[in-house]
């Protein structure tokens, strides 16, 4: 596994003097040409004619790391190193962040997504208006609010996802380097124009809790919470994997709540 982290770094170190910058959406100039990574079976999406499957056993990308602040988030990571590293940036007028990113999948036993966060330890409300921008077909492309032990791509966490479907889950990775599990739940989605307009997730010692407002009314839970320990410090944020390894899309968030406290989603 050794030897497949530090191949995995090499490349990543320079695949990156060929892609955008790390942070800051519209900032610096793309190449005039760039190589289009090639993905491995294993990351494609699912679809008719093939199913995503599990990365081999003891497959890791490092995470990428800067800690220029971002609206009141603290760091911005593409976690699991996606293939083309993707751009973030905050509108302060009109209080949106956007994430455009790359990522294969949050799933399996390890991840690969672009993460706003901030190192928090206690009780935690998070909540945010989600949307995606660009107009594509009801997929799998993810927004989600996440609770991370770690920046490592097989970190344990929490996470409320909202999916290009409609659909809404609450999802664990219980340990590090183990495979999710979660809640799902569906109200009409993607194919009916039915999205969660606000989503949220609340820590309040180890009971981790889903909301959401599906039409405007008041943020309420969805379902029965989970039950996870997190030791303090860990990672609170946003984040948005389009389910696509090679591909960038967007994210949006608006009216986001951070709070260090339960009870506080709205």
């Amino acid at each position: 596994m050794l030897k497949l982290r530090r191949t995995a770094l090499c490349w990543i170190a320079a695949s990156a003097l060929l892609s955008a910058p790390l942070h800051g959406i519209g900032q610096g100039s793309a190449p005039a040409q760039q190589t289009t990574p090639a993905v491995p079976d294993w990351a494609l999406p699912g679809s008719a004619t093939h199913k995503q499957v599990p990365p081999p056993p003891g497959f890791h990308r490092a995470t990428r790391t800067d800690q220029t602040p971002t609206g009141i988030f603290t760091g911005v990571s593409e976690v699991g190193g996606p293939l083309v590293p993707g751009s973030s940036g905050f509108d302060a007028a009109t209080g949106t962040y956007t994430i455009q990113a790359s990522g294969y999948n949050i799933w399996y036993n390890r991840d690969e997504f672009r993460y706003l966060w901030k190192q928090m330890a206690g009780d935690v409300s998070l909540a945010a208006s989600v949307g995606f921008p660009d107009a594509a077909p009801p997929s799998d492309r993810k927004v989600v609010l996440v609770i991370r032990q770690t920046l490592q791509d097989d970190s344990k966490e929490a996470v409320v996802a909202e999916h290009g479907t409609g659909m809404i889950h609450l999802a664990q990775r219980a340990q590090a380097d183990t495979n999710m599990t979660d809640q799902t739940y569906t109200f009409g989605g993607g194919l009916r124009g039915v999205l969660a307009g606000r989503i949220g997730i609340e820590k309040h010692g180890d009971t981790v809790t889903v909301y959401a407002s599906i039409q405007g009314e008041p943020m309420h839970p969805l379902g029965p919470p989970i039950q996870l320990h997190f030791d303090g410090p860990f990672y609170v944020g946003v984040g948005f994997c389009p389910h696509l390894a090679a591909t960038l899309d967007r994210g949006t968030f608006s009216k986001v709540v951070l709070e260090n406290r339960a009870g506080a989603v709205r």
